[in-house]
């Protein structure tokens, strides 16, 4: 939250303005299903019709298994792409391209200015679980950082003591001028980012 809060706080100083709208959101429900971003896109990209197997119609959108038909709104046109931090505390290294190789070449561009803060890779991998999946799911172009997992699950992410405290602010500042050198690159490219193809 912070680091996404900070990196438009640092647009905002600089005083640059982008081409395109930029928007940050703060997720809930993610450990329960995705719930806060999957209700978002559904809300505003696309959602699947209802199931016709009427025990999948019983269960909450982000719990059903069955692929219907992608109903697809407007707006899905608009955005050209989602960037996402999932890990607390801990410097970003890079991004997962998210198999989208079109976008290997603008990222690891993105990255060059960025290798003396230690963000170097980008990955043709993808990596699931956190919200940036509902997007991918819809063709919105989607992507998780990579990020040290600092104290993962001991102490910090899963755990009763991931409180404030356990913050590092230097990982903060640098996760923060990374994840806006990615919006504001985004914002400002002429096309949109390059999509996979549409899910089915």
């Amino acid at each position: 939250v912070v680091a996404m809060m900070e990196a438009v706080r640092i647009l905002k100083t600089i005083g640059v303005a982008p081409k395109r709208t930029i928007r940050i959101a703060l997720w809930s429900g993610e450990e329960q299903g995705l719930l806060g971003s999957r209700a978002y896109v559904a809300d505003h990209f696309a959602k699947r019709a209802e199931p016709k197997d009427p025990e999948q119609a019983k269960l909450p959108y982000a719990q059903r298994t069955e692929k219907t038909e992608l109903i697809v709104k407007p707006e899905l046109a608009k955005i050209s792409a989602y960037f996402n931090i999932d890990n607390g505390t801990g410097k970003l290294r890079g991004i997962y391209a998210q198999e989208n190789a079109a976008v290997v070449p603008a990222f690891t561009a993105w990255l060059e200015p960025l290798h003396d803060l230690g963000a170097t890779t980008v990955t043709m991998r993808n990596t699931g679980s956190t919200d940036h999946v509902p997007f991918d799911e819809v063709g919105i172009p989607a992507f998780q950082f990579i990020q040290d997992e600092v104290e993962y699950r001991t102490r910090t992410h899963h755990t009763n003591w991931d409180t404030y405290e356990r913050l590092q602010r230097d990982d903060l500042m640098q996760a923060a001028v990374v994840a806006a050198t990615f919006v504001w690159e985004a914002a400002n490219r002429t096309e949109m980012m390059p999509r996979k193809p549409m899910p089915k």
